[in-house]
């Protein structure tokens, strides 16, 4: 099949995360990947030394962009928890594929050291961000369940059009803000 595009890291990112999200990031080979690509095995070694480091490459993006949202979130002088949960949703949204493929293999996540602490770090922020500065015990296990499901429901929906977790097609993103908002104990509107 011949190549369309020139951007070879592109290409073998994309190519990558297909065969992470089918088979797994352990199952899979460097040699499949270059094989899915049309290319040789040593020209995906001219890009990336290993899989992990092919692995870190395609994370950095979602790290960058989580660290960003949280960021701007936290500089936001009025932002109200829809906000913050609105916001956080639709970054776990935008790279919900390759968190699935990441957080169903855990050895995928031992190969990214940095990725689970600096998700609970983002809670963390989102957490105070939401409820002060020092948030009680009750408001932290209810910020688990609402930021960590709001996180898993935007991840699945992700791969699925965004209409399948609702069974009616309806406007996810706000079915489960406002569920995270209940989750919280704060007004849903």
């Amino acid at each position: 099949m011949p190549r369309r595009r020139t951007d070879t890291r592109a290409e073998i990112r994309e190519t990558a995360l297909e065969l992470f999200a089918k088979k797994g990031y352990t199952a899979t080979s460097l040699r499949e990947i270059a094989e899915g690509l049309g290319i040789t095995k040593a020209a995906l070694y001219y890009h990336f030394r290993s899989k992990q480091d092919l692995l870190a490459d395609m994370v950095r993006p979602m790290l960058d962009d989580g660290e960003r949202t949280v960021r701007e979130l936290e500089e936001e002088p009025d932002a109200t928890a829809r906000r913050a949960l609105e916001a956080f949703y639709d970054m776990g949204r935008r790279h919900g594929t390759l968190f699935r493929a990441v957080v169903a293999d855990t050895a995928a996540l031992g190969d990214l050291g940095d990725v689970v602490p600096r998700l609970f770090d983002w809670r963390e922020r989102l957490l105070r961000l939401i409820f002060g500065s020092d948030p009680t015990p009750r408001q932290r296990a209810l910020a688990v369940l609402a930021i960590g499901g709001l996180q898993d429901a935007a991840i699945m929906a992700a791969d699925d059009g965004g209409g399948g977790l609702t069974g009616d097609g309806g406007d996810l993103r706000s079915v489960v803000v406002e569920g995270a908002l209940r989750a919280l104990d704060l007004p849903a509107s």
